[in-house]
Formats: C-alpha cells, sequence, structure tokens
C-alpha cells in the first residue's frame, strides 16, 4: 500500500519530516554554539558536560517510559550494541567533531559535514536493502553539489586547518556508523535506547577528559561556557537525539541523511550572523540546490 492511500503512515511521516527538520535546525546552530564553547572550555571537556546534561534530562523520561517499553519489547537492550552506538554517537563523534573546531570555523566544519547523505546512502543501499528511486539519487547528487558549491568552491578565504577539516571529516564518518547501526535496533523504544547510550558514551569520554586535564587544567566556567554546556545538552543533544531516533522509525536512513545536507545552510547563515564568518553570492546558491536536492530525495515513493 502506498503513502498515499494509507493515511497513518502519511501522518507519521510527515511527523518525522517535521522532526528531522527541527533536528537539523538545531545542529545546524550547534556549530556556532560548540565554536563559542570550545574557545572557552577545552573540548573533551565540552563534549562530556553536554553529555552529562543530556543525561540528566533524559533521566526522568526513561523513568517515565520504562515500563512502556519492557512491555512494548520485552528483551533486554543488547549491551554490545549500545556500546558501539555510545562510541560512535557520542564519545568519537563529539571529541572529532569538538576538537576540529579549535581549528576550523563554525563555516567551515558545518560544509564539510554535508558530505553526510553520501556516507550513509552508500552503505544504507547495500547493508540495509534500502530502496532507491531516482529522485533520491538525483536529491542525493543535487544537494551535495550545493555542498561542494558552498563549502569549497564559494569560500573567500581558508580558516579551517587541514587537521581540523580531517578531524570533521572523522565526525562524519562516526554519525554515519551511528545512524546505519540505529537503523537495525529501531524495534525498541527511542527513549530508553537513547538514554544509555549518552550515558555511556559520556562515561567513556571519561578517560579522555582526564587525560585533557592533567595536560592543562580546566579554566573557570565564565556565563558563555556554562550557556554552551547547557544549550548543547538540553537541545543538541537530549531532544534531538530523541527526534532524530524517532524520524528513522517512518524514514531511510538515505533520507535521514540527506536532510542533514541543510545543516551546512544552517551552519554558514548562522555564523554569519553571530560570528561574522563570511557567505558569498556563490555559496548561497549552493544552498539553493541544498534546499532543492533534500526536497527530491524526501519526496514521497511508491511502495
Amino acid at each position: 500500500m502506498s503513502l498515499q492511500n494509507n493515511p497513518n503512515k502519511r501522518s507519521q511521516r510527515t511527523i518525522a519530516i517535521i522532526s528531522i527538520l527541527i533536528v537539523v535546525l538545531i545542529w545546524g546552530s550547534a556549530f556556532t554554539v560548540s565554536k563559542v564553547g570550545v574557545t572557552e572550555l577545552p573540548p573533551l571537556f565540552l563534549a562530556f558536560a553536554r553529555n552529562a546534561v543530556a543525561c540528566i534530562v533524559l533521566l526522568p523520561f526513561y523513568l517515565i517510559t520504562r515500563k512502556t517499553a519492557k512491555a512494548q519489547d520485552p528483551a533486554p537492550l543488547p549491551l554490545g550494541r549500545l556500546i558501539l552506538l555510545a562510541l560512535t554517537g557520542v564519545t568519537f563523534f563529539y571529541s572529532f567533531f569538538n576538537i576540529s573546531l579549535t581549528y576550523t570555523g563554525a563555516a567551515a566544519g558545518s560544509l564539510i559535514q554535508g558530505v553526510m547523505p553520501l556516507l550513509i546512502a552508500a552503505p544504507a543501499a547495500f547493508i540495509l536493502k534500502e530502496k532507491f528511486t531516482t529522485k533520491m539519487i538525483a536529491g542525493i547528487i543535487i544537494s551535495v553539489a550545493g555542498v561542494i558549491m558552498v563549502g569549497f568552491i564559494g569560500q573567500t578565504d581558508d580558516k579551517g586547518s587541514l587537521l581540523g577539516n580531517f578531524l570533521m571529516v572523522g565526525s562524519v564518518a562516526c554519525w554515519t556508523i551511528y545512524t546505519l547501526l540505529s537503523r537495525r535496533i529501531n524495534q525498541y523504544h527511542p527513549v530508553p535506547v537513547i538514554f544509555f547510550v549518552t550515558l555511556l558514551g559520556t562515561a567513556l569520554l571519561i578517560p579522555g577528559v582526564i587525560y585533557e586535564g592533567w595536560n592543562k587544567p580546566l579554566p573557570q566556567i565564565s556565563e558563555k561556557g556554562w550557556t554552551a554546556i547547557i544549550y548543547l545538552g538540553v537541545m543538541s543533544s537530549a531532544l534531538c537525539y530523541l527526534l532524530y531516533n524517532h524520524a528513522l522509525k517512518s524514514l531511510t536512513a538515505a533520507q535521514a541523511g540527506n536532510f542533514l545536507n541543510l545543516d551546512p545552510v544552517i551552519g554558514s547563515v548562522i555564523a554569519l550572523l553571530f560570528l561574522h564568518e563570511p557567505f558569498t553570492a556563490l555559496q548561497f546558491a549552493g544552498g539553493i540546490l541544498v534546499l532543492i536536492g533534500v526536497w527530491l530525495s524526501s519526496a514521497k515513493h511508491e511502495a
């Protein structure tokens, strides 16, 4: 049965798209907030602190939904898969991401993450056996072309170092693995999964934080630092992880990944407004291509 003939599925898909758009908007702003954060705090400590806040926010949601989740699937959560999700979606992702931003501008970082749809879509086709339509393939190609225009051809200067760019690519690779693994575990209630993934990922950051503090003592946390920690922990980690995993129940990994192509546009605009990072006419044109590509990729397709 197609989406057009199934109102329930169509409604679920609409909610999933709204959820992923909220995620993209918040994550787009997270580049600028994280850039401010790493100028105030050591990168691994910022990663640990934001996820510790996320754990506190997620705890009541976990306690409320625990019985419902148990009734939905009485089988215990797979510890091995949870650890892999924690490592890829929290520990390594935020380590690479934050350290990268100590070398790379917020706009440049957001633009590099635009390659994420390709890295998600390609293995999804083979590993998850997800069906690709002509519109989806065209959307991915167009949006990635837009990312290239925004991120490389349209750049007015070279603020990002090679090391920072490679580290941001590393964070993209981590999130790709996380997305694919999440699709394999979506039969479970998302709240317990996200809570334990965040908790494990935060705990696994502790050795890095200790090493970081051993070499450079933690400075006094300023108002900007606390604002970054709370915003990133509550909005970018807790809320967005819940919405993202909910969206993956109705969207394919490739579709969800292609929505992330909006990140470079949003990230660049916010960096322009708040960090005064440049945004050229060519980058604006690339942003339009990204929007067109996302629209094509998320268009309805036959079942």
